[in-house]
């Protein structure tokens, strides 16, 4: 595995991993804590030093498992972590970025971490009751407390980063991009290539559809967020197999899969872009850090550049309550 660089110099492994997945949000995990750890750790073997959580995950325990996973190789990973919510008694009930709450949630954090410092905190939404100035200004603190190594931003505007980053350097904002989400390329993605802020997608196997594993068939188990996602009806999945098959197609002349091609595609478009696909199983996780040998021709780069666009995309990536939150 090779590696990258974000903003403000912090090198990661080309490809990360997301591990929210391992607690919440796809429905009943088939394996146990201690599989999920194995397969954390299995991913340093496989060169991964970029691991992404947050409070929120769980929450909380999907903090104390990557603590307990990554705390014998602590000083080879890159451990990033989120604030930003309002959660009482198990549940998030909104946003909340005051000053007071980021300082509490690092320490919450970092007793959960077993961690003596946080390398990258994003925040996770961005809160329009607080001024992202105060945000940047709390985290720059933490930083100069040793606290935390870096600031980043999750799903935030073009606008906003400029903002915040001219308070304190934004190292990464991370933000949904994938073959059929694009949404921060009209403004996001020339802002930070501008301001030298690296770019981290997460679901960029477009939550499994991108691999090839979901179908118009498909029936979502029980506390699956694809269930509540516009995009992952019956009706959109089946329209929007005409992009899956056309990334398959081409995956097929490489000998390579479906998932590795739309990996492949997100490196390509720039050096300082790093994805984190999240997965349960250690085998995915080989198959993603593989996908940093496909090539991909300028052609083909074309062509995958274009396909959103050429065979369109049906549905909404949130609902309609999620998507009032990106893009501040």
């Amino acid at each position: 595995m090779h590696t990258r660089t974000l903003g403000q110099g912090l090198e990661v492994s080309a490809i990360g991993l997301g591990a929210m997945g391992m607690s919440q949000s796809y429905g009943p995990n088939p394996g146990t804590r201690d599989d999920m750890i194995a397969v954390l750790r299995g991913a340093v073997d496989l060169g991964v030093t970029f691991f992404d959580t947050a409070e929120v995950y769980g929450p909380y325990v999907n903090e104390e498992f990557v603590g307990d996973a990554l705390g014998p190789v602590r000083d080879q990973v890159v451990i990033a972590t989120k604030f930003g919510w309002d959660i009482r008694d198990g549940k998030t009930v909104g946003l909340d970025s005051r000053p007071e709450q980021i300082r509490r949630v690092a320490d919450a954090s970092l007793r959960r971490l077993g961690a003596e410092t946080i390398d990258l905190f994003y925040q996770h939404r961005v809160d329009p009751d607080v001024p992202i100035e105060d945000v940047a200004g709390t985290v720059g603190e933490l930083v100069q407390a040793g606290k935390v190594r870096h600031l980043g931003l999750s799903e935030a505007g073009a606008g906003t980063i400029r903002r915040a980053h001219a308070v304190f350097p934004v190292t990464a904002v991370q933000s949904e991009y994938s073959l059929w989400t694009r949404d921060p390329e009209p403004e996001v993605l020339p802002a930070l290539a501008e301001l030298g802020i690296g770019f981290v997608p997460f679901s960029p196997l477009g939550k499994g559809f991108l691999t090839g594993t979901v179908s118009p068939a498909t029936t979502f188990a029980a506390g699956d967020i694809r269930r509540t996602i516009p995009r992952f009806s019956e009706d959109n999945r089946a329209a929007n197999q005409r992009l899956l098959d056309h990334v398959r197609r081409l995956a097929e002349t490489k000998g390579a899969s479906s998932g590795q091609v739309a990996l492949a595609w997100l490196l390509a478009q720039q050096p300082w872009i790093v994805p984190i696909p999240g997965t349960r199983r250690l085998q995915r996780v080989e198959e993603n850090a593989a996908a940093t040998t496909v090539p991909l021709s300028a052609d083909e780069r074309a062509d995958l550049d274009a396909l959103a666009r050429q065979v369109g995309v049906l549905g909404n990536r949130y609902n309609d309550d999620g998507m009032r939150m990106v893009g501040r």
